[in-house]
């Protein structure tokens, strides 16, 4: 077993564990410290940095009450704490990507990115600077390095309904082998029992639902100054070309959404494609929200070193889905064709789609196109 592995790591090895002020980093904090651990605490303060934009700072996950949560319980744990400053690289890496995604009529996942960039890549360089040797986060996911293939594996977490593998796809081998994950066997009800039992301050604060820079995840008042082109109006077809109706502006739309549509036709109909070139939204039935495959890119591999040709794997487009039976077919150039035994509802370029084999992340990429 690797030098390095966590699970043979003296316990007096320094670990940085993100401190987001939330009932699970806190929890996975204070397990560490009950295991021996030299622990200390950082916050990431990564917003607001664009300018021009209207937000409530105290309601972001990195506002100043967010801190406070972090900063108290960091001193009932008796560690330090430290806050560390990436709003640059936030506004470059998440927030551009986040607009650009929108401008080019793609849905975007803005939380693989910052897993990607900022908390296993920024903080895992800022904790080294600090003198720790792993990072630490309250994800519900597993690492485990396999012997007899000599590679860290990331594994479905414990409680299948918090799993959260689904956005640590693009974890590398580096970032595996430096990181901890303590609540990888809880379930959420444990976490919350134990937070009570520990009497941490944060115990029954409620989980954040939206994404942290997107005020009362009003995704279009964010948009309408950020890239007001996204939110013209201008005409809606069918799937023969006809036109139907006017949509409000593609920012408003994702693949399959019922709502906004107004048309004379009797519905219900659906959003079933974007063209941001022309400032169109295609709509049709439930049917034409269907297909067998897709391509990816951007793809990254975690339980294989490679992929030389077509193997058979369980995979989901969206975080809250049963993965399914599908054919993974590499191509050059860090692509894949992904092709589904049964056809998926409303597959989504610019989310994710992560394969899997049994409890094992094999990887994931980004949806580029739809073949229908």
């Amino acid at each position: 077993m690797p030098e390095n592995c966590p699970m043979t790591a003296k316990r007096k090895s320094k670990v940085a564990i993100a401190m987001s002020g939330g009932v699970d980093s806190s929890v996975a904090a204070a397990l560490l410290v009950e295991q021996g651990y030299d622990v200390i605490g950082v916050t990431m303060q990564v917003w607001p940095a664009a300018q021009g934009i209207e937000v409530d700072f105290n309601r972001t996950c990195s506002s100043q009450s967010a801190v406070e949560d972090a900063r108290k319980v960091a001193k009932q744990l008796d560690i330090p704490h430290y806050i560390v400053n990436f709003k640059d690289l936030f506004e470059k890496t998440i927030i551009e990507y986040f607009v650009s995604e929108y401008k080019r009529g793609r849905t975007p996942n803005p939380c693989v990115k910052c897993n990607r960039f900022i908390k296993f890549e920024a903080l895992l360089e800022k904790a080294h600077e600090l003198g720790a040797e792993y990072i630490a986060t309250g994800h519900y996911a597993r690492i485990v390095y396999d012997i007899d293939k000599q590679r860290w594996l990331m594994k479905r977490g414990h409680d299948r309904s918090k799993d959260q593998s689904y956005v640590l796809y693009a974890l590398t081998q580096y970032q595996l082998a430096h990181t901890l994950m303590p609540l990888a066997d809880m379930s959420k009800d444990e976490t919350r029992r134990l937070a009570l039992n520990l009497g941490l301050s944060v115990a029954s604060k409620p989980d954040s639902q939206e994404i942290c820079f997107i005020q009362d995840n009003d995704y279009a008042a964010f948009l309408k100054q950020m890239l007001p082109e996204v939110v013209s109006p201008g005409p809606m077809l069918d799937t023969s070309g006809n036109v139907v109706g006017q949509h409000e502006g593609i920012a408003f739309y994702t693949i399959g959404q019922r709502k906004r549509i107004q048309v004379r036709q009797p519905g219900p109909w659906y959003v079933v494609q974007i063209d941001p070139d022309r400032n169109v939204i295609v709509i049709g039935r439930n049917e034409d929200l269907y297909a067998r495959e897709l391509t990816a890119t951007d793809i990254n591999l975690i339980a294989l070193n490679g992929l030389s040709s077509e193997i058979t794997v369980t995979a989901k487009i969206r975080y809250n889905m049963q993965d399914v039976p599908a054919l993974l077919v590499p191509l050059a150039g860090h692509k894949a064709v992904i092709r589904f035994l049964a056809a998926q509802r409303a597959i989504t370029p610019g989310q994710a789609v992560v394969f899997y084999d049994d409890e094992n992340v094999v990887g994931g990429g980004t949806i580029e196109s739809v073949t229908r």
